[in-house]
Order: structure tokens, then sequence, then C-alpha cells
């Protein structure tokens, strides 16, 4: 969240603002808001896809078959994937090299499935 490349990023102003509104007395560069933030928006995913039926069963099946769910603040094109067999949600990463100041991705997607 203080990477200065992303400061005028939309989901990275969303972020902050969400953040002073409803967590004013978070460290705005503390990277776990960022992971509940997250987590919180799986949830929110999961929840409106199994519309009224919130049930156990359907719960467990919407959060078992998530395809390509774009969270706000990962990173661009990162997407959340599970499966039945497969629950580790984030099967992707970017790669980033260190410049001395700061991390700087380079290259594409990398997919480890």
């Amino acid at each position: 969240p203080t990477d200065p490349q992303w400061a005028k990023d939309p989901a990275v102003l969303f972020f902050r603002s969400w953040q002073k509104k409803y967590d004013p007395g978070s460290d705005p560069n503390d990277v776990s808001t960022v992971y509940g933030y997250n987590l919180a928006a799986t949830l929110v995913y999961v929840l409106k896809t199994c519309g009224d039926d919130l049930t156990h069963e359907n719960i467990m099946k919407v959060a078992a078959n998530m395809k390509d769910v774009e969270l706000p603040m990962l990173m661009p094109g990162i997407k959340v994937n599970t499966s039945p067999t497969d629950f580790y949600p984030v099967g992707q990463m970017s790669l980033a090299k260190f410049d001395g100041k700061r991390w700087i991705t380079f290259g594409d997607i990398i997919s480890g499935r």
C-alpha cells in the first residue's frame, strides 16, 4: 500500500478512503490491513454469489469453485481460483526486482498451476 507506483491507482485510492472511514486507527502502511481487506472482499464475493441460498453447502460450493475472481488490492492480472480439490486461491505471481529503493515488477504474470 506504500509503493508510489500505485498511489493514483483507483483500487488503492478507494482502499485508502475505506480505511480512513472504517478503520481510522489502523496504520495506513500496514500490509496486514490490505490482506484483511482482500479476505473481506473474497467473503463478499462468495456471499453475493450465493444469493439467497446461504446454506453451508452452497457457501462451500461457491468458495470451492471460484474462477478468475479479481480482488481490488491484488496485483493487476492476479486472479483467485479454487476448485473442490484445490483450495489454494492464488496460484499466480509477478516477478519483481529491488532497485535500491523499491520493488519493480517485470515480465508477465507467472502461473504456478
